[in-house]
């Protein structure tokens, strides 16, 4: 499996923005729904949002690291890494998907959370990825490794990006789930 680079960032940008604009339109949505859940040990819209938001402060960081330390410069194609892309692949949400355990620390459940701050933190992080992705574009996706929240493991930045971005809609279509519950 082989993508063009230009083409894989314009897609993952365009997941990128479709998570602003739905973010963004949660403001004219009152607080009750966005902190409802359907029991007790499921996430609302805003613990969606915040687990996003711990992830982000860690890749956005990692990615752009990455990029500027990186000495590879662009490549037309990219090639994914096995486990790269298994992990990318699995994180798309999808018809019958399992739930997934998430680290302790990133698990957001029962926190006190201003929903104004989530939704503002949410949206200053995407626009930072988006940023990240136009520079991307200029640099060697497979060649260049991030460290991922898993220890000892490093993923191609195309990889990496791919996950990151698959997470994202993953729990964005979780959230639209609970407001239509």
């Amino acid at each position: 499996m082989v993508f063009k680079t230009e083409q894989l960032i314009e897609e993952l940008k365009q997941y990128v923005n479709s998570h602003i604009k739905f973010v963004q339109s949660l403001n004219e949505l009152s607080e009750d729904d966005l902190q409802r859940k359907k029991d007790m040990n499921s996430w609302s819209v805003v613990e969606c949002l915040e687990h996003l938001n711990m992830y982000a402060v860690f890749y956005n960081e990692e990615i752009q690291k990455q990029l500027q330390n990186s000495r590879y410069h662009k490549s037309e194609i990219f090639r994914p890494g096995y486990l790269g892309n298994k992990f990318a692949v699995d994180m798309l949400p999808k018809k019958g998907m399992k739930t997934m355990n998430t680290f302790k620390s990133k698990n957001p459940i029962y926190s006190r959370l201003n929903t104004k701050e989530v939704i503002a933190n949410f949206l200053k992080n995407q626009k930072k990825l988006l940023e990240l992705l136009e520079e991307a574009k200029q640099k060697d996706l497979t060649k260049i490794k991030t460290a991922i929240t898993l220890p000892l493991l490093k993923l191609r930045l195309g990889d990496t990006l791919r996950f990151v971005i698959h997470h994202n809609e993953r729990h964005i279509v979780q959230a639209q789930k609970v407001l239509k519950n």
